[in-house]
């Protein structure tokens, strides 16, 4: 049996349907069934629980032999955030899976996890990898660049719906961006792979682009012409102040914002590529085509 926490996210929805394609039982613990339910089926048993709850968390690992946690905090409400899930419920799964005996963990972190990283996410998921390597399972940590998906979702909808869009700051920043579906590749071939266990797996992309690119790109490929905006970083500075008392999802996704304009996002896949040459290697332009096609 696998567990999969976080399953129902974007990356977490590839896991599920790569596993289930080849026959695995899984367990999806999720904190709305609602949101699972198009999971459901013969090879998927869903579970309610939020990785808060040391109770709920206990019966979930009940029984697995491999935990896969996807979870993560970043853009949650009220008492979800990178502290309260991506170290608070991933301490809480580690310690569950260590009384239950699972035999391996893999952990969904972020390339670039350090204690002194001015994103708090980053930090979280550091302190995490730090607990599961003392914890004494065997382990896998995958640390993925930004999720093309997300951000390409971010940019071109407002492009789709009013041919305008807005990016963060300058925009001229390069950052690398992964597909989730390749992730979940990595994700699936550590489930399997004994050869991955102990193992760091940074994950990224083929290009290295700036906001400015990305839109450039989505623009010629879905056809679409339109204008981009920017934020400027002053603004983007005072607004991150000023909502933390009001709004810290949002003050959170803003002061992210800055360092991805400000700091080294880039990521060099060579040595990525010379480990694991059979693994997937999507484009944004690709990505794009595909979700086109697919209607994602």
């Amino acid at each position: 049996m696998i567990l999969i926490a976080g399953g129902t996210g974007l990356l977490g929805i590839q896991v599920v349907r790569l596993l289930t394609a080849q026959g695995l039982p899984l367990r999806v613990l999720t904190r709305d069934p609602r949101k699972a339910q198009h999971l459901s089926g013969e090879h998927v048993e869903l579970v309610t629980g939020a990785v808060q709850d040391s109770g709920a968390i206990a019966r979930a690992v009940s029984g697995a032999r491999t935990v896969i946690s996807a979870i993560q905090g970043f853009s949650g409400t009220g008492d979800s955030s990178p502290r309260t899930v991506d170290l608070g419920g991933n301490n809480t799964l580690i310690q569950a899976a260590q009384q239950a005996g699972v035999e391996h963990f893999i952990l969904l972190s972020v390339h670039g996890a350090a204690p002194d990283h001015p994103i708090e996410l980053f930090r979280m998921k550091y302190a995490a990898e730090q607990a599961l390597k003392a914890s004494g399972l065997s382990w896998t940590i995958i640390r993925p660049t930004a999720y093309m998906e997300t951000w390409a979702k971010m940019i071109g909808e407002p492009l789709v719906k009013t041919g305008k869009t807005r990016i963060f700051g300058r925009g001229t920043n390069p950052i690398n961006f992964v597909s989730a579906y390749d992730v979940a590749q990595y994700v699936a071939c550590a489930v399997q792979e004994t050869s991955m266990h102990g193992e760091h797996v940074d994950v990224g992309g083929p290009e290295n682009l700036s906001m400015r690119q990305m839109a450039e790109t989505i623009m010629r490929e879905t056809k679409i012409s339109g204008t981009v905006s920017a934020v400027p970083l002053p603004l983007m500075r005072l607004t991150a102040v000023l909502m933390r008392p009001v709004n810290a999802t949002l003050a959170r996704q803003i002061e992210a914002g800055i360092v991805m304009d400000t700091q080294d996002m880039s990521f060099d896949p060579s040595e990525m590529r010379r480990r694991y040459p059979s693994l997937p290697f999507t484009s944004l332009a690709d990505a794009l085509r595909r979700d086109v096609g697919t209607g994602a």
